[in-house]
């Protein structure tokens, strides 16, 4: 029996994906977290095979969560489940440690599925995000992101997303003037001037939406 721990800051959703998986008698929940800091807490406990992990919570992003959980065992097996079916995301996910990548429009037994291959050591990627990938090969700005690491990512994305560098610092648990240095750092990489085009930039490749 493979044990799982889901990471997803709405109660109500994780109780949803708890009863799904716990229909299958080879799949056990043994731990829920709201966020990155229980996550981080309850991994430690309990040691589960799986983390299934939002990218998109309050405080640290999914990305960062990933992060540190390899960090602190890379043998940590994450499957990505998230609405962001954007290349990007799914990117810097893989170049963070994750083994899997599922949209949340899936299909119910694709995560499932998806949970099963990672137990296994496999890679799980669904349908629709392998279709983006492929066709963001094509781009050359998609090919800018992948020069970013899994940190620059989420600076940049938060950044776009009109956060200070004192709100990313506290964040982060990083001082003011290290964000400042990666800010420098990600502009030169993506090759803008500015911070006006750093923002249009994240929208062209949806990293943000628009306002």
């Amino acid at each position: 029996m493979s044990s799982v721990m889901l990471v997803d800051d709405h109660a109500v959703v994780r109780e949803g994906y708890r009863r799904l998986i716990e229909k299958h008698k080879d799949l056990t929940v043994i731990a829920e977290a709201p966020d990155g800091q229980a996550a981080y807490r309850l991994y430690k406990e309990h040691k589960p095979d799986v983390v299934v992990l939002d990218l998109s919570m309050p405080g640290k992003s999914g990305i960062e969560v990933l992060r540190q959980l390899r960090q602190w065992d890379d043998g940590a097996r994450i499957l990505i489940f998230t609405m962001h079916q954007n290349a990007a995301y799914a990117v810097q996910a893989f170049q963070a440690g994750a083994k899997g990548y599922i949209t949340k429009s899936s299909a119910p037994e694709l995560l499932v599925d998806a949970i099963r291959d990672v137990a296994a050591g496999k890679t799980a990627i669904s349908p629709d995000v392998s279709h983006t990938l492929a066709l963001a090969r094509i781009s050359d700005e998609t090919e800018l992101l992948d020069s970013l690491t899994a940190r620059e990512f989420d600076i940049f994305r938060m950044l776009a997303d009109a956060k200070s560098i004192a709100e990313i610092s506290t964040t982060l648990n990083l001082s003011p003037k290290t964000v400042s240095n990666y800010h420098y750092l990600i502009k030169s990489k993506l090759g803008v001037a500015s911070d006006i085009e750093l923002v249009h930039l994240a929208m062209r490749l949806k990293v943000v939406g628009p306002g």
